[in-house]
């Protein structure tokens, strides 16, 4: 670590998320990881949110501003309650993790307000290619942090950020929390029904279907239904690791019954020990149709040291081997996959042993290491001295 980023940094985190969505995981994630390190840290939320709840719930003590309202009249207090916060906070560094708002900040920045500017992109969606984004990401922000190779490209090549000022980092896990248990396994399989010899498929994530639950059902039924009668096929077991969110659970269920793997599945909902639910899996799977521009669930199932399985969008080819890679919303690929690792033992103890080499780029130790250079880049480019 630099000498610069030893010293106490005064950080103001804009987590301005609805829900609590991977995106806010992220930026609430690093928030606690800077607090524990010694640095003094403001988290900038929604009020009566999900995500400004799991701040607090995280000791973080968030300040509340509708940063997301649309209605252009109220911009101007907005500009007036963040310029007094700057003032009073006097932060050395703001890092903003969703667009709105961002136009804001870049306007105190003009006003020579003395913080670096950070634009953290946890979003999905590239970015849009026109004369406001360009001036954001290109003249305000004094650094630009991506979570997936993708919206590396898209930053260079659809608004010509220069690749100097952009950072990938992927995020990380809390190694000590998630970890594999071999009693939580135990416990978890059999308050599930799942036998010793069951093949437990998980697919860890809320219910939508960009989650690409409907395909791994698919998938899953295909294999049980193989037309060898091969004895591997009827111990696969289906764990679907969820709850409601775009999906009801009745239409999972009927995805169940109708595929006939009803009796071969177990829905979960909410489960307060996900370490020990990870534990329970033989194999991971992360059957994402879009999304995962930041991949929570995969980094927990790889940092619990289960095989991981996924669909090669977002940041997961920035996770996995290509050869543990599928497309996404193809049910024959997917199943071809998983055959794979159920019946190539050696396949399968290959691919774990490489995914715990690659986990330990994502601990939150390396997380908070990587955003600190990135940090002290932005803080050189503002010209601001600690």
């Amino acid at each position: 670590m630099t000498a610069a980023m030893a010293k106490r940094l005064r950080l103001i985190q804009v987590v301005n998320v609805r829900w609590y969505n991977a995106c806010a995981w992220y930026g609430l994630f690093l928030s606690r990881l800077l607090r524990d390190a010694g640095h003094e840290v403001l988290v900038l939320g929604l009020p009566d949110t999900e995500s400004f709840r799991a701040a607090e719930a995280l000791g973080l003590s968030p300040l509340g501003l509708d940063l997301n309202s649309a209605n252009p009249l109220r911009a101007p207090a907005l500009l007036r309650a963040l310029r007094n916060l700057v003032r009073a906070f006097r932060p050395h560094l703001v890092n903003c993790h969703r667009g709105e708002g961002m136009i804001l900040w870049g306007m105190l920045k003009g006003m020579r307000l003395p913080f670096a500017l950070v634009r953290t992109r946890g979003d999905r969606r590239p970015p849009r290619n026109n004369p406001p984004n360009r001036l954001l990401h290109n003249r305000c922000a004094d650094a630009v942090i991506v979570t997936n190779s993708r919206a590396l490209l898209a930053c260079t090549q659809r608004l010509g950020t220069p690749a100097k000022k952009i950072h990938l980092i992927v995020g990380g896990v809390d190694r000590e929390q998630f970890r594999f248990s071999l009693q939580g396994r135990r416990e978890m399989r059999t308050a599930w029904g799942f036998a010793e010899d069951h093949t437990v498929i998980g697919l860890l994530g809320r219910f939508d279907s960009v989650k690409g639950q409907e395909e791994a059902i698919r998938a899953v039924a295909l294999l049980r239904q193989g037309e060898d009668g091969a004895p591997w096929r009827r111990r696969l077991r289906l764990l679907l690791a969820g709850f409601p969110a775009g999906l009801s659970r009745e239409r999972v269920t009927g995805w169940l019954v109708g595929t006939g793997l009803a009796e071969a599945a177990v829905i979960t909902g909410k489960c307060s020990d996900v370490p020990a639910l990870i534990s329970a899996m033989d194999i991971g799977l992360i059957a994402s149709k879009g999304s995962e521009a930041i991949a929570r669930a995969a980094l927990e199932i790889m940092s619990c040291h289960r095989p991981l399985l996924g669909t090669d969008v977002g940041v997961m080819p920035d996770l996995l081997p290509v050869e543990a890679l599928f497309p996404p919303d193809n049910v024959k690929a997917m199943a071809g996959l998983l055959e794979k690792a159920v019946c190539d033992g050696y396949w399968l103890q290959r691919l774990q042993e490489e995914l715990g080499r690659r986990i330990l780029s994502f601990s939150g130790e390396e997380f908070l290491r990587r955003t600190l250079v990135a940090y002290n880049q932005a803080l050189h480019s503002a010209g601001i001295s600690l």
